[in-house]
């Protein structure tokens, strides 16, 4: 006897501190609606609540005074036991579930209070105690029908989400048959631990279930977001080229010679603390938007085929700071801060000078986001080797000793350092670009 009620001690406390902790777990996590949470809540209080009747019927010390309340104690039990699945399966999020409880609970309920008093399925003997009774099979088979139950749950579960866990229900097979085995062979009912396990295993599986669709959707809306951005900064591009039929191609080529700086920079140890794949990534992506502020300027003055005065160079000028400003306002609710400051960086920038004498705000050397001044090289480069309605192209090699003599006046003198020792590729990227509208 006393080995017996140290058995059910040890399990029923360690079953009581598992669901407790689940319980914590479950109030405190954020993943959960309100109607997840309670649902988690009955099922493991429910848990609890069999394992201290389990004790308080199983622990050892019967009086006989007592047989009354053990006897009430045991038919909740029975009635409990085997809804605790169905909480759970409302849980995992089946529908009707509550109805089946409630169901579930009443026929177990009312078989219970049919039996007890003819001691069909237990008994209370004045000298051990709780006794199994003749019909006890009753109990054994809604215990078994329960945790059927529990896996036809497992099984619809799994099938309704994207990702496959079969090796999960395998686990949860092989606990509860672990269970019945020792309950059915020894007579040791351990039926409350199997319970407590099982049902920490399903909510971890169901969890990390959720988890994972949650994460496919988040990435999915985040492609749907990169492509709407993507589709967005194109267009805006575009909008801005049409405008200026003689620099159709200047994006994309602007686009391409940026990438390929970078990339060269990367490849050659320079500013490898700032540039990385991500960081090239941003670049190609928004340095379309370089020149998105043009889109304020008059065709009168954006294609003005001779040589702006004063007055109309300050207004071109101020395609800088409004760029950045429509920048902002296009991508702020559809990008991420990163991008949107990223993309203002360029739009607003890519006119200062290494030296402090560019424009808007005349920043000098590293004041000036390297973004900028990676656009500033491949912008410079491109309208000197294209024809623009003001002037002619100029040769690849003028336009090479140009970048070259503005080193550490207009240009970072690294970058165009990288710039001059990869010169055939920008080349070839004019030259094939062109070649596609020509």
């Amino acid at each position: 006897m006393p080995e017996k009620t140290a058995y059910y001690t040890a399990a029923t406390v360690l079953v009581v501190l598992l669901m407790v902790t689940m319980i914590i777990h479950v109030l405190n996590y954020s993943g959960f609606n309100k109607v997840q949470k309670r649902w988690f809540f009955a099922t493991f209080s429910s848990i609890i609540f069999c394992a201290l009747a389990e004790f308080a019927i199983q622990c050892g010390f019967y009086n006989d005074m007592f047989k009354i309340p053990l006897t009430i104690l045991t038919v909740l039990q029975f009635a409990v036991a085997p809804c605790f699945t169905i909480l759970l399966a409302g849980a995992l999020g089946l529908k009707h579930q509550k109805l089946i409880a409630i169901i579930a609970f009443g026929a177990c309920l009312i078989i219970g209070i049919v039996c007890a008093p003819f001691e069909w399925i237990f008994s209370f003997d004045p000298v051990t105690g709780y006794q199994r009774g003749p019909y006890f099979l009753i109990y054994e088979i809604t215990y078994f029908l329960s945790i059927a139950y529990l896996l036809v749950v497992l099984f619809i579960v799994n099938k309704n989400f994207h990702h496959r866990d079969i090796a999960t229900i395998i686990m949860v097979i092989v606990v509860v048959a672990v269970g019945i085995a020792i309950m059915s062979a020894f007579q040791i009912h351990i039926g409350y631990i199997t319970v407590g396990i099982a049902a920490c295993i399903c909510y971890v599986f169901y969890n990390d279930l959720t988890q994972q669709d949650t994460k496919a959707e988040l990435i999915a809306n985040q492609q749907v977001v990169y492509n709407i951005q993507t589709q967005l900064i194109s267009r805006l591009a575009n909008l801005i080229e049409s405008r200026d039929t003689e620099t159709g191609e200047h994006v994309t080529r602007t686009s391409e010679y940026v990438k390929t700086l970078a990339e060269d920079a990367l490849s050659e140890g320079v500013y490898t603390e700032s540039i990385n794949s991500d960081y090239i990534e941003k670049l190609t992506l928004l340095s379309p938007m370089h020149d998105v502020g043009k889109i304020l300027i008059s065709d009168k003055i954006l294609r003005k085929p001779g040589r702006l005065t004063p007055e109309e160079f300050e207004e071109i000028k101020k395609h800088a700071s409004d760029g950045g400003e429509i920048v902002k306002q296009i991508l702020s609710d559809i990008s991420t801060e990163e991008y949107v400051i990223f993309a203002i960086d360029i739009a607003t920038y890519h006119h200062e000078r290494w030296d402090g004498k560019g424009y808007p705000q005349g920043l000098k050397e590293d004041e000036i986001p390297l973004s900028a001044r990676i656009m500033a090289i491949a912008d410079v480069f491109d309208a000197l080797v294209s024809k623009r309605c003001y002037k002619e192209a100029v040769p690849a090699d003028k336009a090479f000793k140009i970048i070259e003599e503005e080193s550490g006046t207009h240009f970072d003198p690294k970058l165009v350092a990288v710039f001059l020792s990869h010169k055939e590729k920008y080349v070839r990227i004019y030259n094939s670009i062109s070649d596609k509208t020509a």
